[in-house]
């Protein structure tokens, strides 16, 4: 393979707007051919800002990689995964998490195709795994290929599929909005991919087999294990590595934290083989994986003024005070103050960013090890 694999490819959606049509750009170094594939994106939530910043140093790393002819495998980047987002401004305030039109999230209800695979690989399975996996990424390709979407942000969620189904490793880089980082990921994939929880210096990773509402990185990991459900007999493993990086929060962007999250990404891929050179070793997890139904929604009561008495990455036990709902215009000093208390034991992971209260809003998640919900309940916040 000769030096210099990069090559810029720019994708038009179809126009929403008469005179309104937007691209994608998508990046691509190495060697389709070399069978290993690693595919990253961010900004599917336009207004999540650390990842922008990430991709920007770790595209330096790897056109540095390719210039020295050391990527080993095939690496696809998306920068901005969201060009219809990005273009939300209103009142100063880039929005870019719902999809104007219908109100969708942009990282809810993406493609899932594992009805119309099953019907292509039926009677055709094998019992070796490589082969399988080989059979049903082809039926996939071939699944996505068939379909045309014609509204916008459909068409960008096909778009994104059709770059990442047949990848080894698909990350989404997010961000939350007070926040540790900290990972999502499914529960067949946990502990072979802690490498990359302990690699990122995550403080959490979240697990479930289904989180609810389809998620951009289900779309790539899901149907491995759901297909594994349906044909029990036929070596079928969970080939797609797929995580949601919640890389910190809104407001953690610097070209330190930058740098070092492209760093520790860019060794991630090295020590799984898409980059030439030995990895240092594994760094230590600095907490084990717990489920994400052991996550707790600390909800407001009443409304008011938050104060935290906790911060992101603080341990917490249930019954502790998390933080104070303060209403100044009760009578007594007494009631003006709301106290509200962890139900589980945990981890502090993420808080709201400002700091007003209205009954039934989010407030902060606790990432618990004991279950707090129920089967079948979706598991995400808006």
């Amino acid at each position: 393979m000769k030096p210099g694999t990069k090559t810029i490819e720019r994708h038009r959606l179809p126009a929403s707007s008469m005179g309104n049509a937007r691209t994608l750009k998508v990046i691509r170094y190495g060697d389709r051919s070399s069978g290993r594939k690693a595919y990253i994106q961010t900004g599917l939530h336009a207004d999540e800002p650390p990842g922008y910043l990430v991709m920007h140093h770790l595209i330096d790393l790897l056109d540095q990689a390719d210039a020295a002819n050391k990527i080993t495998g095939e690496i696809v980047l998306v920068p901005v995964a969201n060009p219809i987002g990005v273009a939300q401004w209103r009142d100063d305030t880039l929005l870019g998490r719902f999809d104007a039109y219908n109100g969708v999230n942009f990282n809810r209800r993406h493609w899932n195709i594992t009805d119309p695979v099953v019907e292509k690989i039926k009677g055709k399975l094998a019992r070796k795994a490589g082969k399988n996996i080989a059979l049903i990424r082809k039926a996939m390709g071939e699944v996505i290929d068939a379909s045309k979407p014609v509204e916008e942000a459909d068409y960008l969620k096909h778009l994104l599929l059709s770059f990442s189904h047949d990848a080894d490793i698909v990350l989404d880089l997010h961000c939350d909005l007070e926040a540790v980082l900290h990972v999502y990921m499914g529960t067949p994939l946990w502990p072979a991919a802690s490498d990359l929880s302990a690699q990122l210096g995550a403080e959490a990773t979240l697990l479930a087999r289904v989180s609810g509402e389809y998620p951009f990185d289900e779309a790539c990991s899901r149907i491995w294990w759901d297909l594994a459900e349906k044909f029990p007999a036929y070596p079928i493993p969970p080939a797609c590595l797929a995580a949601t990086v919640e890389l910190r929060g809104t407001t953690d962007v610097s070209h330190e934290l930058g740098a070092k999250d492209a760093k520790n990404l860019f060794l991630f891929l090295q020590r799984r083989g898409l980059i030439q050179g030995r990895a240092p070793a594994v760094p230590p997890l600095i907490n084990t994986a717990t489920s994400l139904r052991g996550v707790e929604h600390v909800k407001a009561v009443t409304p008011g003024v938050l104060v935290f008495l906790k911060k992101p990455g603080q341990s917490v036990k249930k019954g502790d005070t998390i933080l104070e709902i303060i209403n100044p215009l009760e009578n007594k000093s007494k009631k003006r103050i709301t106290r509200v208390k962890s139900r589980t034991d945990g981890i502090l992971i993420s808080t709201v960013l400002d700091r007003y209260a209205r009954p039934g809003r989010i407030l902060a998640k606790v990432a618990g090890k004991e279950s707090l919900k129920d089967k079948g309940d979706n598991l995400l916040t808006l």
